[in-house]
C-alpha cells in the first residue's frame, strides 16, 4: 500500500512574498526580500493635481476646461478615446502575431488584448450606470 502524499506544513512550505524569515534563525525576525523605497508625500503637488491652490481654493482655469459641464464631457470623451486606442492597438498586435512578425511577442499581444477587454467592460459598466441614473431621474415624480 502506498503512503499518502506528504502535505506541505507551514515549516516546509517554500518562502514566498515580500518577507522571508532571517537566515540567523532563533526567532520571528523578518527581513525584507524586496527593498521598497517610499517617497515623501508632497502636499502641494497633490493639491495642484486636484486643481486646488495652496490655500485650498479652486484654481481658475482658462480654455475649454473652464466651461461649466465641460469637465465630465471632456473626461468621458478622453476615456472613450483611450478605450478605442487600446482596442485598435490590440487588433494591430493580433494581426502582427498572425503574420508571424518576430518583433511582436505573444505575451505583449495578450496583455494588450486584456487591457482592451477590461477597458471595454468598464465602459459598458459606466454606460449602464448612466442609463440607470437617467431612468431613475426620469421616473421621479415632480
Amino acid at each position: 500500500m502506498a503512503a499518502p502524499p506528504a502535505t506541505l506544513s507551514a515549516r516546509n512550505r517554500p518562502k514566498t512574498g515580500l518577507f522571508a524569515p532571517s537566515a540567523q534563525g532563533g526567532g520571528p525576525k523578518v527581513q525584507p526580500i524586496v527593498d521598497l523605497k517610499l517617497k515623501p508625500f508632497d502636499f502641494n503637488q497633490a493639491l495642484a493635481r486636484a486643481g486646488l491652490g495652496p490655500d485650498g481654493q479652486r484654481l481658475a482655469r482658462s480654455g475649454p476646461a473652464a466651461e461649466v459641464g465641460g469637465g465630465f464631457r471632456t473626461a468621458m470623451a478622453d476615456a472613450l478615446k483611450g478605450v478605442s486606442q487600446a482596442q485598435n492597438e490590440s487588433t494591430r498586435l493580433q494581426r502582427e502575431v498572425a503574420l508571424d512578425n518576430p518583433t511582436v511577442s505573444l505575451e505583449e499581444t495578450m496583455v494588450a488584448m486584456n487591457k482592451a477587454q477590461l477597458g471595454f467592460q468598464a465602459t459598458v459598466q459606466v454606460r449602464n450606470r448612466l442609463v440607470s441614473a437617467y431612468t431613475d431621474i426620469m421616473n421621479m415624480q415632480v
